[in-house]
């Protein structure tokens, strides 16, 4: 049998999650099938979702396919990211004192916050009359 075709990686981010493939190759990322820069129209967070690869300094080493449902940009950004940092500690175990001095391995906990009975939002009530 070969070795390990491709390092995997789950990461969350407030509704967003994503499984990431990482396959030996050029650096071709893909996101739910079309290319990031077309998915992600935002080059802020096509740059955070690779500060791992850039960290690690192995941008260009790694193809990565990336499903991901859930939230919006910003949250599927940083879900990638902690997949992709997450499959880095498959190829090399070295990499994690760098990717958890920079935080890369820590799941953010922020959430959206329930909606309270009785109340508009989480905390927004209607306005207060006094007659």
């Amino acid at each position: 049998m070969a070795q390990q075709a491709a390092y995997i990686g789950t990461g969350r981010r407030k509704d967003s999650v994503a499984r990431v493939r990482l396959v030996p190759g050029n650096g071709a990322i893909t996101v739910n099938g079309k290319e990031v820069n077309e998915y992600i129209p935002f080059p802020n967070l096509v740059k955070d979702l690779k500060q791992p690869l850039t960290l690690t300094e192995t941008d260009g080493q790694y193809d990565i396919h990336v499903n991901v449902n859930g939230g919006g940009f910003s949250g599927q950004a940083g879900a990638i990211r902690l997949g992709i940092a997450r499959a880095l500690l498959d190829v090399d175990p070295d990499f994690r004192s760098p990717l958890k001095k920079a935080g890369f391995l820590t799941r953010d906990p922020r959430m959206k916050e329930r909606k309270k009975p009785g109340l508009k939002k989480a905390r927004k009530a209607s306005q207060f009359s006094k007659r």
